[in-house]
C-alpha cells in the first residue's frame, strides 16, 4: 500500500467517524496479496507515524479530526469483538457522581468474554466477566451518546459491583437514592 493511498483511505473512514480499527479489519481495508507486503506496509504506516498501535492487534489512525474523548472504549469494543461489554463497576458510579473518586487511566467494564486487564495507550482497560443473558444486560443498560460501548445504569452499576466483590466504601449512598428518586419522578425504569 503506498502512503499516499493509505492517508486518502485513512481521511475518508475518518470522515464516516472510524478512526480506530482491528488488524482485521485493516486487512479488509488494505487488501495487499500477500500476509507479508500487509505486514510490511502496517509497520511502514507506523513508523511514519500515520497508524499508532493503541493495543495488541488494535491501530488508531493519528490523523483523526474526530473527537477523542472516549478512544479507549473504541480500543475495547475492538479487542473484544463479537462479545457484549458494557462500561459499568467504579467507571460508571464515578460518572453519575455515586462514588466521588474518578478512576484515573482505567475503564471498567463488564463483558460476556473472559475477565483480564488490558493496557492501552489510553489506559488500562479492565474487563469482568458477567453471566448475564444479553437480553439481561440490554435492559440494565443505555447508550450514551457518542460513546462507542454501552452504558450501565446507576442500579446496574452497583449490583455489578456488589456481585464481584469489589469495594463499597467508597460509594455515596444518599446520592444513589437521589439519583433512583429523581429517574422514578422522570418515569425512569430501574434496570
Amino acid at each position: 500500500m503506498k502512503t499516499v493511498d493509505a492517508i486518502k483511505i485513512l481521511c475518508n473512514l475518518d470522515r464516516d467517524g472510524r478512526a480506530v480499527f482491528s488488524v482485521a479489519e485493516l486487512r479488509g481495508i488494505f487488501p495487499e496479496r500477500s500476509r507479508h507486503t500487509f505486514t510490511a506496509g502496517l509497520h511502514r504506516l507506523v513508523a511514519q507515524g500515520i497508524l499508532e498501535r493503541a493495543a495488541h492487534g488494535v491501530y488508531v489512525n493519528t490523523l483523526s479530526q474526530g473527537p477523542r474523548a472516549n478512544r479507549n472504549e473504541e480500543v475495547a469494543v475492538r479487542l473484544r469483538s463479537g462479545e457484549y461489554s458494557y462500561v459499568s463497576l467504579e467507571s460508571a458510579l464515578s460518572a453519575f457522581g455515586v462514588i466521588s473518586q474518578i478512576p484515573v487511566g482505567r475503564t471498567t467494564m463488564m463483558t460476556t468474554g473472559r475477565s483480564g486487564e488490558i493496557d492501552s495507550i489510553y489506559g488500562t482497560l479492565d474487563f469482568t466477566h458477567t453471566a448475564r443473558p444479553v437480553r439481561d444486560i440490554l435492559a440494565s443498560t443505555m447508550f450514551v451518546e457518542d460513546r462507542p460501548l454501552r452504558f450501565a445504569r446507576v442500579e446496574t452499576a452497583l449490583r455489578d459491583l456488589r456481585q464481584v466483590g469489589r469495594n463499597l466504601d467508597l460509594v455515596d449512598m444518599d446520592v444513589y437514592r437521589e439519583i433512583l428518586e429523581e429517574q422514578a419522578a422522570a418515569g425512569g425504569s430501574a434496570g
